[in-house]
């Protein structure tokens, strides 16, 4: 891929950006690990789906970019072994030169490759699926297909869970999340826009999802209190957009 990138720096805050328009990823400088882009925080409510202190064990992560998902649950989630699939080496090397990309080869590797085309080919099964993959012009390409969804069901364990970014989705315009539905027979949920217009979505594979929005809550204060991830506001959110369901998440 042929495209220029970029690294800015401004206020203690480092981003990414292809060809100079959107941010690609972003760094607080003195603390490499914390989220500073909204979305990001909003993919990590996957954490929350499902209640085992174990979970989840292993991750794969399509899309690279900064690497501040990989470096959040690194950092948090020492149980889990990571894979990301990136398909510019260059952002490959960005990452580990510019923002911090942990140097851990016992629990993390890091493959050079088309996302769509890795999720075709692998036996592996995974307990979380991040996907958050764009090109120069923001668009995802094939990763966001009904077969490369129906690649990430099949590639999901009895407790999987798939978290994707669907960048500029609007409500009331499903566009690739109708695919996610598809895929994994409408056990999907979209989780309230960000200020950003990134729309997050859910699915769940194996074991049903489902949990009380206080429950929910609890979740989140607790990994707040473990992380310094602050997720109640949407989950606040999410159960305005959920008041007709009886007050439970089910995926």
């Amino acid at each position: 891929m042929n495209f220029s990138i970029e690294v800015r720096n401004k206020d203690g805050l480092r981003t990414l950006h292809f060809e100079s328009q959107c941010t690609q990823g972003a760094m607080r400088v003195g603390h490499p690990a914390e989220l500073v882009l909204e979305y990001t925080r909003v993919m990590m409510a996957a954490l929350l789906l499902r209640d085992a202190d174990d979970w989840p064990r292993s991750i794969l992560l399509v899309g690279l970019g900064a690497g501040s998902l990989l470096k959040f649950l690194h950092r948090h989630c020492p149980q889990a072994r990571l894979t990301a699939v990136e398909i510019s080496p260059r952002v490959v090397e960005v990452a580990r030169g510019q923002f911090d990309l942990p140097d851990d080869t016992a629990r993390i590797e890091i493959v050079v490759g088309d996302g769509a085309d890795y999720m075709q080919r692998t036996q592996r099964t995974f307990d979380l699926i991040l996907v958050d993959g764009f090109n120069e012009h923001a668009h995802p390409g094939d990763l966001n297909t009904l077969p490369f969804y129906q690649a990430c069901c099949a590639r999901l364990g009895d407790q999987g869970v798939l978290a994707v970014n669907l960048i500029g989705l609007c409500h009331g315009v499903k566009g690739g999340f109708a695919h996610i539905e598809t895929a994994f027979a409408q056990r999907a949920v979209m989780f309230p826009r960000c200020k950003s217009g990134n729309t997050i979505a859910f699915a769940a594979n194996g074991e049903v999802v489902e949990v009380a929005l206080d429950a929910l809550q609890r979740r989140a204060q607790a990994l707040e209190t473990r992380t310094g991830l602050a997720l109640q506001p949407t989950i606040v959110r999410l159960g305005e957009e959920l008041a007709g369901q009886d007050g439970r998440l089910r995926i």
